[in-house]
């Protein structure tokens, strides 16, 4: 499963040294799920991107990428969700860098529940408001947005990869959603 964005920074690591890192060293990640809110600040809607793999087959991810040697994570956030989603989206990034959960991938089946063939990889996971306009990335088809009762459907849910699912039932935890 392929779910890479094209990295407008590609001289930091070549394919090699990174095909070489990641089958030595654990890659740090940032996920971020953009919501909507009401006037009260709870959660109306959730942003679930719509990608194919390679097989063909639909998927639902997240807002996803590595974070770079000398980046911040709100920088890499800020990158990451800009580059997937466009500069119109005017994320709104909590004012202390503390995620809802931290994910780790194997890139085999285990306790955690999270895969990723690639790569043993650690996630910061974020749930990131958003006001404005969205043009989802290169390899995406579309950004939908659902309310947390239709992103919580079996159908829904059966469309992630990886156990991804179990993140977004956290997220919408997190935040005092419940059905």
């Amino acid at each position: 499963m392929n779910v890479r964005t094209p990295d407008p920074y590609p001289g930091w690591l070549s394919e090699e040294d990174l095909y070489e890192a990641r089958q030595r060293l654990p890659m740090l990640y940032v996920e971020a799920i953009p919501v909507r809110l009401d006037p009260l600040g709870y959660v109306n809607e959730v942003g679930l991107l719509l990608t194919a793999d390679a097989d063909g087959r639909m998927l639902r991810t997240f807002v996803s990428g590595r974070v770079m040697y000398r980046e911040t994570i709100r920088a890499a956030l800020i990158r990451h969700i800009e580059k997937d989603l466009g500069t119109m989206v005017l994320p709104q990034l909590p004012a202390s860098p503390v995620p809802f959960t931290v994910a780790e991938y194997f890139p085999a089946p285990s306790e955690t529940g999270l895969t990723d063939d690639r790569q043993h990889a650690v996630s910061m996971c974020y749930i990131v408001p958003v006001r404005g306009e969205s043009t989802p990335r290169q390899d995406a088809l579309e950004l939908t947005w659902l309310t947390p009762a239709e992103a919580l459907s079996a159908d829904i849910q059966g469309e992630f990869a990886g156990g991804r699912e179990n993140i977004l039932r956290q997220a919408l935890a997190h935040v005092g959603v419940n059905i």
